[in-house]
């Protein structure tokens, strides 16, 4: 996600409808205190009631091991009013966990307590304090003693991806420990991991036992998946009248292509506001490949564009795709006679 979920397509899939809250990706906390553009700058929205152009709310996170440092600088962040602060413990990156960060945490259930307890304590009461972490390190041997040590400190509630560090992003995930926490711990849990499709929400839902559900690489690749689990939910659980069969394009059909040209045209707009004009067509590039796996028309544009560099080539391109998209729109539905 790194690279592309950032605030601008934050912006982008909000749009779409189905999502209560965005957790931001994380800020570096190391050995001092932070000014607070350096939260704005990955959390624009903070500028805004930290929420979407869309309204929905963004919380920021944090990633360190310094629990002084961390809570100072939860201490700074407060004073922007952001909705709620999280705390990454499930990073599985190399980088990260060589210098301390994320999922290498999870061997040190002490310290976890020790960073929830003092961010708690150094917010205003009504800041919530959230954390994300994975079912362990090398294997899940202490995934309840975390989830015990974040609970016991004070968080609001807990999001588990359902892998370990070790696994990756490899499939499948396992849900059946998050169930395992969500048994164990008072605060609610979310369940995340491999959640592709409506039909995916619902077999988590089941075997976790959440009603709550992270969305991560899912949304990029499908961004009307959201709104489709809205849709066919009912109190956390599918309804009764929409066809299993039906789930799996479900995400599709809730944002057909030509509603999606648009927000594609959107974001290339945002990306050519901000970044260097040698990386905007490459961004563009990463979200049409993530778009692909759902979108037949998601991977002719990607091979049309796949040589393609030049920004004034891909406006042209664009402009064309988007006409097209509003004629298909615009033109009345065709007659039924009998």
């Amino acid at each position: 996600m790194e690279g592309l979920l950032d605030h601008g397509l934050r912006a982008i899939l909000t749009r779409v409808g189905g999502i209560d809250r965005c957790v931001s990706e994380f800020i570096r906390i190391t050995d001092q205190l932070l000014p607070a553009r350096s939260f704005t700058r990955v959390v624009p929205e903070l500028l805004t009631g930290s929420r979407t152009a869309a309204g929905v709310p963004v919380r920021p996170q944090l990633l360190g091991s310094d629990p002084t440092c961390l809570a100072e600088n939860a201490a700074r962040l407060a004073e922007l009013q952001p909705a709620g602060i999280d705390l990454n413990f499930g990073c599985p990156a190399k980088t990260v966990n060589r210098h301390r960060g994320g999922a290498v945490l999870l061997q040190e259930p002490e310290l976890i307590h020790a960073i929830v307890a003092a961010v708690r304590r150094a917010v205003p009461p009504h800041v919530a304090v959230s954390a994300k972490m994975r079912l362990g390190y090398d294997d899940d041997a202490r995934l309840l003693d975390v989830a015990h040590a974040i609970d016991s400190a004070g968080a609001s509630e807990l999001a588990v991806h359902a892998r370990t560090k070790a696994h990756g992003y490899r499939p499948p995930a396992y849900w059946d420990a998050i169930a395992r926490v969500r048994e164990a711990v008072r605060l609610p849990v979310i369940a995340n991991g491999e959640i592709w499709s409506v039909a995916d929400a619902a077999r988590c839902r089941a075997v976790t036992g959440c009603d709550r559900l992270m969305l991560g690489r899912g949304m990029v690749r499908s961004p009307g998946l959201a709104l489709a689990i809205g849709a066919a939910s009912g109190q956390g659980a599918l309804r009764r009248d929409v066809s299993p069969a039906s789930y799996s394009g479900a995400a599709v059909a809730a944002l057909p292509w030509p509603r999606l040209v648009p927000l594609l045209a959107d974001f290339w707009a945002d990306v050519c506001g901000r970044v260097e004009r040698r990386h905007r067509a490459g961004r563009l590039k990463q979200w049409l490949s993530a778009l692909r796996e759902a979108y037949p028309e998601a991977q002719q544009a990607f091979d049309a564009l796949r040589l393609v560099n030049d920004p004034a080539a891909i406006d042209a391109w664009m402009l064309q795709i988007t006409e097209l998209s509003a004629q298909y729109q615009s033109a009345p539905e065709p007659e039924m006679f009998s």
